[in-house]
């Protein structure tokens, strides 16, 4: 489902070359929960960036899905997201705008999809929010926006998932909740789980580990055999 090859990412700055990733590989099978941790500046959410199409390295290779990123334009990267990934991020990223139904629906309307709203209100309900449908996210509190954003990660049925620090702005109780509606769900849909996480004990609920430190792997147990 995904395999990543010696993949660099190196930023020039003004008076230097900055590496924030070095030589990382490993290689995920469908369904497989994967951890990246590390401390911060370890070059966790670049990985998790680049492992999804949104930024390109600067040496190494990305296969998601049988497709090789990094030989593909800006639009065609978009389109494998569109139809494979999902996300959830740290700091909910809902629209506030749109109400917890129309956050929801809004990749299913991007793809064209029929009775979108039928499918967000069962994705609503999975997620315990079907009666705050129609509430704004200022109206919902931390840990209900971040079921919103699950439910929508959740709506184009993934394959892959990538969730970055998805219960870092939740306290301990409702960070538990979210928690296990992740893993619930990806378990139901047999999506593969790539987590981002300084918390141990969430890294320690999925089958492999890897462990970064100063852009460099200190522990890999999705190793490339």
């Amino acid at each position: 489902m995904l395999e990543v090859r010696n993949l660099t990412k190196t930023y020039q700055t003004a008076d230097k070359a900055l590496t924030v990733l070095d030589n990382v590989s490993f290689k995920l099978e469908k369904g497989d929960t994967f951890s990246i941790v590390g401390p911060s500046g370890s070059g966790k959410t670049t990985l998790l960036g680049l492992c999804a199409g949104l930024d390109r390295a600067t040496s190494g290779s990305v296969i998601l899905n049988g497709k090789t990123l990094d030989k593909l334009s800006e639009d065609e990267r978009a389109g494998v997201r569109n139809a494979d990934v999902g996300f959830i991020f740290q700091n909910f990223q809902l629209i506030p705008t749109l109400t917890a139904l129309e956050n929801v629906i809004v990749p299913l309307e991007l793809r064209g999809e029929r009775n979108v709203e039928k499918i967000g209100m069962e994705l609503l309900e999975k997620v315990g929010l079907a009666k705050r449908f129609d509430h704004y996210p200022t109206q919902l509190s931390g840990g209900e926006q971040q079921r919103v954003s699950l439910a929508r990660a959740f709506s184009n049925r993934p394959k892959i998932l990538f969730a970055d620090e998805p219960t870092g702005n939740l306290d301990e109780e409702t960070g538990q909740k979210v928690e296990k509606l992740i893993f619930d769900l990806n378990a139901e849909q047999g999506t593969t789980l790539v987590l981002v996480t300084h918390d141990l004990d969430l890294a320690a609920k999925t089958q492999k580990i890897m462990r970064l430190r100063g852009g460099k792997v200190v522990e890999n147990k999705a190793a490339l055999v």
